[in-house]
């Protein structure tokens, strides 16, 4: 055993500047590069705008503007504005807000006085300024360290607070902001407070019906079984409707805060969803069949809310505040009383309701005959094959489930074929990643029913690999990729993968756990320097960089990219891009223009469009005059 030295000169403590910057998951949760929505530097802004939110409940401001350039962002809001002599202490002294007066904030997002702390000590350029009754203070900060105390001084701004920030390059490593995430965002904060206007990028978002113009943006008026169901309360507000879709699909806030995971409000909104619907048709159906297909936005405040962590995505309260009835009995009492109320005065939507869980029940019931013999061949091919390289990290396998911070480290990619798979197998990291092999092309689902899933075996693997079979609450990767070549044959079987989802677990990608990796197509090298070219615009530019002769090779598969070359793509510097479905999107349009039948619109798509590989070969080598070209 080693002699260890353990003395009082090994005990050290850290500021809270030290300490955010050393363990910011604490604070923020994961850091990546921004192509994830919960990913760090969405946290820091989110942080922020909390605060703004928090001004215009309380009856202050009824506008924020909000501006993102390649590495700035800023904040302004029309509230009070902070008081003058507590600028610096808010943003630099752990622990201090004006939030911990009840009274004041008292069903408020922020309330340890932590977040906007923790943005100031994760930027490396900070700014905080408060216009109050004609007069400023200004303070400006550097990784959390006051660089610029401005003296306090006359203004004939609008009352409010402007912050500037740029997160720090050296904690979120080649990070971009990605405005379909921002926007989504800003639109949940719109959605949960009719009436205000929020301004990004000189666009504004405000609604004037909440919830329901959520679910309108979120849904398909054609695809919808009845008209949304809203239901408004103190502290309390629902929007209902049914689709067509597989799986359940939920928007959950508490006090304005989108909570991704859920929590104890949403576990009380399911249980209280069956109990009135049970009792409003006088049948015992299962829980499944009630609330497959639901689509469902919750939003609740409660009194001092506790969350699972600090970026606030789990409620763990189980009582509406100190006073208060439990989640459980208010969601009960409302939901007994309002929803049963309408289906009584709205018969055609109960009726609609009803013949949508009867429709459930039937398709339920015909999977079950296959899905017995389904989970029996799946136990038998994991047994046998190597289909599955799975990752090492924790997993309970009485729960089935990883904890939550192991999970947000976990990814699988989806390859075709050995030679890809045994290369990502050889570079990955085997604590967290994990590689599923394809046997050649996957099946084209579309317009086809669920059992298909169990009937096919590649697609059946694959569920049972992921853990979705029976709900997406136990998806065992939170990261899925699909990982195939760049080539026509890649994307294609790309393309069948996309429709295996949007068809069968269209909430994978709505929570944003869908990605395509993106592997180098070129590799441009001299006998100095070797440069990874994504793009032929980045190969041009590696070329001129190196001058010369370089040596050019077209990685035309991931097979041909060696096992030491793919650590550097699918570890540290990984670039995923993120299959993001708009607030526009409708999957079952979508999938019936890319994957139904061949119509003449499609035709004419594929005409303008097409280019065969070996005529975008020519061009390339046609652009690399003095290059050697590798096959």
């Amino acid at each position: 055993m080693s002699n260890v030295n353990y003395t009082e000169d090994n005990i050290r403590s850290l500021d809270w500047k030290e300490h955010i910057r050393i363990r910011p998951g604490m604070y923020i949760g994961k850091l990546g590069d921004g192509s994830a929505p919960d990913d760090g530097i969405y946290i820091l802004l989110k942080e922020i705008l909390d605060n703004s939110i928090d001004e215009y409940v309380m009856g202050f401001g009824k506008k924020i503007e909000i501006s993102i350039t390649e590495d700035e962002i800023q904040v302004r809001d029309y509230g009070r504005g902070i008081p003058l002599g507590k600028v610096i202490d808010c943003v630099s002294k752990i622990n201090t807000g004006g939030k911990y007066d009840s009274k004041a904030f008292k069903k408020s997002v922020g309330l340890n006085g932590v977040g906007t702390k923790a943005v100031n000590a994760l930027s490396n350029y900070f700014l905080v300024q408060a216009y109050r009754d004609g007069k400023t203070k200004k303070a400006e900060f550097n990784q959390g360290e006051l660089i610029n105390d401005h003296k306090i001084g006359a203004s004939s701004e609008t009352n409010g607070t402007l912050t500037v920030f740029k997160p720090d390059g050296e904690i979120f490593k080649n990070y971009k902001f990605r405005n379909d995430y921002v926007e989504n965002m800003l639109w949940n904060y719109a959605y949960l407070n009719a009436g205000l206007r929020l301004v990004f990028n000189k666009k504004t978002l405000v609604s004037k019906n909440g919830l329901l113009d959520l679910l309108n943006n979120k849904t398909n008026e054609e695809t919808n079984r009845y008209p949304i169901i809203h239901l408004k309360g103190d502290d309390i507000e629902i929007a209902i409707t049914h689709g067509n879709q597989y799986g359940e699909q939920y928007y959950s806030f508490v006090n304005g805060q989108n909570t991704t995971q859920g929590g104890t409000h949403l576990n009380a909104f399911k249980e209280a969803l069956v109990k009135t619907i049970r009792d409003f048709y006088g049948k015992n159906y299962d829980p499944k069949d009630i609330r497959a297909s639901i689509i469902a936005a919750v939003s609740v405040r409660v009194e001092e809310p506790v969350f699972e962590s600090q970026t606030k995505t789990k409620l763990g309260s189980t009582d509406m505040g100190p006073k208060g009835p439990s989640v459980r009995a208010f969601f009960s009492d409302f939901l007994g009383r309002e929803l049963d109320n309408f289906l009584h005065k709205n018969p055609e939507v109960a009726q609609a309701i009803q013949k949508r869980i009867i429709q459930s029940e039937r398709e339920r019931k015909e999977i079950a005959g296959v899905k017995k013999l389904a989970n029996q061949r799946a136990k038998k091919a994991n047994l046998h094959n190597k289909k599955l390289r799975d990752c090492r990290i924790h997993y309970n396998k009485s729960s089935r489930k990883y904890s939550d911070q192991d999970l947000k480290s976990t990814t699988i990619f989806i390859t075709e074929g050995d030679s890809a798979s045994g290369s990502i197998t050889k570079a990955r990291d085997v604590m967290t990643q994990a590689v599923f092999s394809l046997r050649g092309k996957p099946l084209n689902c579309f317009g086809l029913t669920k059992k298909i899933v169990y009937q096919n075996e590649e697609f059946n693997l694959l569920q049972h690999a992921l853990n979705i079979e029976d709900s997406l609450d136990d998806l065992r990767y939170n990261q899925v990729v699909i990982a195939t070549d760049a080539d026509v044959d890649g994307m294609h079987i790309r393309l069948l993968l996309l429709t295996f989802f949007l068809q069968f677990f269209p909430d994978l990608v709505r929570n944003g756990h869908l990605f395509i990796l993106e592997t180098p197509l070129f590799r441009v090298r001299n006998k100095q320097k070797t440069i990874y070219c994504y793009s032929d615009e980045e190969r041009q530019m590696a070329i001129n960089e190196l001058r010369g002769k370089p040596e050019i090779t077209r990685f035309k598969g991931l097979g041909e990219i060696s096992p030491s070359e793919f650590k550097d793509f699918i570890n540290e510097n990984i670039k995923l891009e993120p299959v993001i479905l708009n607030k526009e999107t409708d999957i079952e349009t979508l999938l019936e223009y890319y994957m139904g039948k061949n119509t003449p619109k499609r035709q004419l798509f594929i005409i303008d469009n097409l280019k065969v590989e070996k005529d975008i070969e020519k061009e390339e080598e046609a652009n690399v005059p003095e290059a050697v070209v590798q096959a």
